[in-house]
């Protein structure tokens, strides 16, 4: 992640900024992860996250840590558990590459939508304050948080199919007709119905960290993606990763299983508690589900391409990266079934 010549600079750096730190520092990888490399930082008395830009060329507006920071930083005391955000580097003569460093938070990170490490009672409780916690990112006053100019309001499918379509063509994909369609019916069927909250962009059981010992979330994490947009986005992609992708895809989801047969809610189930929370809305639409599968497939895309061009930040990229047509054949399967 970072050249053994670089961490004495790094520590020099950090020790400049931050009470507690040492001379030296090590380094541990967080492993699991398709984005932002991200790696324990300790030194003296302090525990800390570090999160940088992976190295190589990239993808325009991809793996914006900068926006990460701010977001973070602006969601202290707003009712969304964050980490706390230290400092932020743009200076890339330290590490390489454009970084942050965070308080560490302890807890677990289950990526498994399964839950099986936890005893039947919790995992519908843990699910509970998935929504709930979804439902507290969308209600936070964007005005009061700062975040105003964190992304444009209104129109956010419409930009959402343009920006995933561009960024397709830019992973230099092979050709896909499910992609075609997708794009087509998604075009065509945009909701007239438009509002703009902050979104996560990425909100799902591997990107929370639940309390050491109990069911419930203490910090949100990954929020390169967030912005301002519409809240049923945020919703339709927790969907995707837990009940359209596998239990042996990256998501670990529960396509082809029982929920209830695992204590497991069903999404009409998790859907109904978010909008409970939510205070509104009662419906998770095609469209919403549909757009969520087509941006899947181009960000796994876009993590195959990385691994082709040996610069992903994870080794099971390329892996990863064949789920792409997958989801797009989920997508185009479910427009299809809706509206030929």
């Amino acid at each position: 992640m970072i050249a053994p010549q670089d961490r004495q600079k790094l520590a020099q750096w950090l020790g400049a900024r931050l009470d507690g730190m040492g001379p030296d520092l090590t380094l541990r990888p967080i492993s699991g992860g398709q984005s932002n490399p991200t790696a324990f930082l300790d030194s003296g008395t302090r525990h800390l996250v570090l999160r940088g830009r992976p190295q190589g060329v990239l993808l325009p507006s991809a793996h914006a840590v900068d926006r990460e920071f701010r977001v973070q930083k602006a969601l202290a005391g707003q009712g969304v558990p964050v980490p706390e955000v230290l400092l932020y580097c743009d200076d890339r003569s330290i590490t390489g590459t454009e970084f942050y460093v965070m308080e560490r938070v302890e807890g677990r990170v289950l990526h498994d939508n399964r839950l099986s490490e936890l005893p039947a009672p919790e995992r519908r409780m843990v699910f509970d304050d998935l929504a709930r916690t979804l439902a507290a990112v969308h209600r936070v006053d964007i005005d009061a948080a700062g975040l105003q100019d964190f992304g444009r309001r209104g129109g956010f499918a419409a930009r959402q199919i343009a920006r995933w379509s561009r960024q397709w063509d830019l992973s230099n994909p092979r050709p896909n007709p499910d992609i075609d369609r997708l794009k087509a019916w998604l075009g065509a069927h945009i909701p007239a119905e438009d509002c703009t909250t902050l979104v996560h962009g990425d909100f799902r059981l591997g990107n929370v960290m639940l309390h050491p010992s109990e069911p419930r979330i203490v910090a949100v994490l990954d929020w390169e993606l967030s912005t301002l947009g519409h809240p049923l986005a945020d919703l339709a992609h927790s969907c995707v990763y837990t009940w359209f992708m596998g239990p042996q895809d990256y998501g670990r989801g529960l396509r082809g299983l029982d929920p209830a047969a695992l204590d497991l809610p069903r999404m009409e189930e998790f859907t109904a508690r978010y909008f409970a929370a939510a205070g509104g809305g009662a419906e998770l639409s095609t469209f919403w589900l549909a757009l969520a599968l087509f941006r899947n497939a181009v960000i796994f895309e876009g993590i195959a391409e990385r691994a082709r061009q040996g610069n992903a930040s994870a080794a099971n990229a390329a892996e990863v990266g064949r789920l792409a047509p997958v989801l797009a054949r989920l997508g185009a399967a479910l427009t299809e079934d809706i509206c030929p």
